[in-house]
């Protein structure tokens, strides 16, 4: 009686053929991880390029509100250009008057500091502390402040203001950021914009 055996196993061509989509397998799973990766390190920037950003305007309008004299007499505003505003106020809570200049250069929105010097007292702009509070800013041609006067928001026919402003005509001031950390792609843009109106120069309190 003839006894049939069968081969069990793979065969070298059925071996190679398993390493080679397996091979491919891991080589997609590395990929989607690396994509994965990407995104979510472009999103957790993102996301601290925006709150950067919204700490800024929130203390920029915070710093505005509270705007007044100079310790020099100066009046409160000093400067209010479309990408720049200098103003006194007292930004640390220590009782003296500092002045005070945000100014968007290109992407770049920076803060300016200066403490008043002696009596009678001065804001010698050598001593200015500068930092830059964020680099990721995509206003192009679109202005960061707009500055409005006591009758707005009722009246928008004078408001906002036209450059150059009559100083003593601002009360308010609106504040307007567009941020993105991708400059390539305008789709991802995030605006931030508020207003802020300056007790002491408010006429209908």
């Amino acid at each position: 009686m003839r006894k049939i055996t069968t081969q069990s196993g793979f065969t070298m061509i059925e071996i190679l053929i398993s390493m080679t989509i397996l091979g491919l397998l891991g080589i997609g799973v590395l990929g989607l991880q690396y994509v994965l990766a990407q995104n979510q390190t472009v999103v957790l920037t993102s996301y601290l390029a925006i709150d950067e950003a919204n700490n800024a305007i929130s203390v920029m309008a915070r710093e505005l509100r509270g705007a007044r004299t100079g310790e020099n007499g100066a009046y409160p505003i000093a400067v209010a250009n479309e990408n720049e505003i200098i103003f006194y106020t007292d930004s640390d809570f220590d009782g003296v008057v500092d002045r005070i200049r945000y100014t968007l250069t290109e992407n770049s929105l920076e803060r300016g500091v200066i403490k008043p010097q002696g009596q009678p007292a001065t804001y010698p702009v050598s001593t200015e502390s500068v930092k830059v509070l964020s680099s990721n800013i995509r206003n192009l041609s679109l202005p960061m402040f707009t500055y409005y006067n006591g009758d707005w928001p009722e009246d928008v026919i004078n408001n906002p203001l036209t450059l150059p402003v009559n100083l003593s005509e601002v009360k308010t001031v609106g504040i307007y950021l567009r941020l993105n950390t991708r400059a390539d792609d305008p789709t991802k843009d995030f605006e931030l914009n508020t207003f802020a109106s300056i007790r002491m120069l408010k006429e209908n309190l």
